[in-house]
């Protein structure tokens, strides 16, 4: 498939993924969904790559939802384009290895919907998030009103959605939205250090934990625990786990 939206780029073990409609703020339509997926659907089955890096061309991330493709739905197309992008979404959250967004400006209502879709978010100083959605009479529609208040609280996601306010960096930070803020000209190389040092865990660990802390999040404590302690028990059973554990003894640095 020619993209003419995400630009793709794999350098050694990770792969870069740019959403590339500055004129619009990289605003999110259908094309970008079928983009996505497929792009997706060739990702999830390649071993070689072990990270996966989003960001936005210009000075957004992803300024939300194409509202001129939306404004002519019935609530039948409503439907399917929330449950679309909600279903693309939870693919990312689902994948086997760790995605990381690299906010580099504006992440709002869909665009912060897709950041908080990725396991963490490293920002620029200058980013923006927020669910304006309210303001056009609407609520988010690609799972803000779940994810937000599991990564930030009730009272945040409160806050956030039914006041439509834009919040700094700094505040996403002090709210746990954010996970760690750079100076904008340094902020992909700060991802690529942190998405290099997560791509050269050659064993199976940190899939393991990705998979367990997302489902165990909706899980009883005590079941959670018991998940826990069996995929701890199966990476006993791999070459890698032993060579990481041998390494660890011999005092050097493991060959996976």
């Amino acid at each position: 498939m020619e993209y003419k939206i995400l630009k793709i780029s794999v350098a050694g073990s990770v792969a870069n993924m740019t959403i590339s409609r500055p004129a619009v703020l990289n605003a999110l339509n259908s094309e970008f969904f079928r983009e996505l997926n497929h792009f997706l659907d060739d990702l999830e089955p390649r071993e070689d790559v072990r990270v996966l890096v989003i960001t936005g061309e210009g000075k957004a991330f992803v300024a939300g939802a194409d509202i001129s493709e939306m404004a002519g739905m019935t609530p039948e197309q409503a439907y399917d384009f929330s449950k679309g992008g909600q279903d693309t979404f939870a693919r990312l959250t689902k994948l086997r290895i760790p995605v990381i967004a690299a906010v580099n400006g504006y992440a709002l209502g869909g665009g912060c919907e897709l950041a908080m879709a990725c396991d963490f978010r490293i920002a620029s100083k200058m980013a923006k998030f927020g669910q304006p959605e309210m303001n056009l009479g609407l609520i988010p529609g690609y799972a803000a009103t779940q994810r937000l208040s599991r990564i930030s609280g009730i009272g945040n996601a409160l806050y956030l959605i039914l006041t439509a306010e834009t919040i700094t960096a700094e505040d996403a930070l002090r709210i746990g939205l954010v996970q760690k803020l750079c100076e904008p000209e340094s902020l992909m190389e700060e991802v690529m250090k942190m998405a290099s040092k997560l791509a050269a865990n050659g064993s199976g660990a940190i899939p393991a934990a990705k998979k367990l802390i997302h489902k165990g999040a909706g899980l009883p404590f005590e079941e959670a625990c018991l998940k826990e302690a069996s995929e701890f028990s199966n990476l006993f059973g791999q070459d890698a786990t032993k060579e990481g554990m041998k390494a660890f003894v011999e005092k050097r640095k493991p060959n996976w």
